[in-house]
């Protein structure tokens, strides 16, 4: 069992309040942390994250302890991630709660950066162009239109972290669908030696996706957000029950969320799963997408369907 020293020369580290996790708050620590465990034979697992800590990267941090030897999870509210300066500064914080997560995970290290540690140039400077190609095509849709920039800024922190962190396998939940694609793309077009290892959506009893922005709505404004994971499954199960028209499927995930008067799309999508392309025809891997405004809080959602070559409705109806 791999334990994590309490200190490296030079290093700034200190133990969790509950002392099960180590904190570290420089790159350089947490580099020859991870590096002294590979060195010693050890699998390291990295959970990105921006803190505020819920069920859903509580599953992350369990999958990673199940599969890896060392788990340094990643705690930084990444500036260039936020178009508005409000977003950002109202972002929940709450490290001694998150500790408390990784603990119960059974996560080694959290690696909690300052901003000035991560960006020592400043933050609010543009990040370089991404590439283009598959990764420029996976940035400008869907959730890269709403909101520009965001991506680039993703690419840039979640690059730097892998940086840190050396070869790894990193955790990322599918509830960010578009995330995890560019993040995939980012590691394949800059070669890095990390392995990204999709985990499925966690959710609440009632179906909402598990998400740190939950906590800000109202008691009336969650039972709305609801109408969300409701268009989600009803498409899904239109697609399993032999549907295979696009824009019929995107029909009823519109015309779902239209029918809760707080929810506000933004867009609806039924897209290949593996690059987001438009279909005209449902086969294969498909994603569905959802992003909407519920008050004032902004959640996304998806789910997967698997498409198989079985007679769509219009077929039957066509042979009968």
């Amino acid at each position: 069992m791999w334990e994590a020293p309490d200190r490296l020369d030079g290093g700034n580290a200190s133990p969790s309040p509950d002392g099960g996790v180590t904190v570290v708050d420089r790159a350089a620590d947490l580099s020859a942390r991870l590096d002294r465990a590979r060195a010693d034979g050890f699998i390291v697992g990295l959970v990105p994250t921006m803190g505020a800590l819920h069920q859903g990267h509580l599953s992350l941090v369990r999958r990673a302890a199940d599969e890896c030897d060392v788990v340094a999870v990643t705690v930084f509210v990444n500036p260039l991630q936020f178009a508005s300066a409000q977003d950002l500064a109202t972002y929940p914080r709450m490290l001694d709660t998150d500790l408390a997560v990784v603990s119960e995970g059974g996560g080694h290290i959290v690696f909690a950066p300052s901003v000035a540690e991560m960006y020592p140039t400043p933050a609010t400077t543009p990040v370089p162009a991404l590439p283009a190609g598959r990764f420029r095509v996976l940035t400008d849709v869907y959730e890269g239109m709403s909101r520009p920039g965001h991506f680039a800024g993703v690419a840039e922190v979640v690059a730097r972290l892998f940086r840190a962190a050396g070869p790894c396998r990193a955790y990322f939940g599918e509830k960010d669908w578009q995330q995890l694609l560019v993040v995939r793309a980012m590691v394949d077009d800059r070669s890095l030696p990390v392995d990204v290892v999709a985990c499925p959506t966690v959710r609440d009893p009632d179906g909402l996706a598990c998400s740190s922005r939950n906590g800000r709505l109202s008691s009336v404004e969650r039972r709305a957000a609801l109408a969300l994971s409701g268009a989600l499954a009803g498409a899904a199960a239109l697609v399993d029950a032999g549907e295979r028209d696009p824009i019929v499927v995107r029909r009823h995930l519109t015309d779902a969320v239209a029918g809760e008067p707080l929810v506000g799309l933004d867009y609806a999508a039924v897209v290949r799963a593996d690059d987001l392309a438009p279909l005209d025809r449902l086969a294969g891997e498909v994603r569905l997408l959802l992003a909407a405004t519920v008050g004032g809080t902004r959640l996304i959602d998806n789910v997967g369907v698997t498409v198989t070559a079985q007679t769509s409705r219009q077929d039957q109806r066509r042979s009968a």
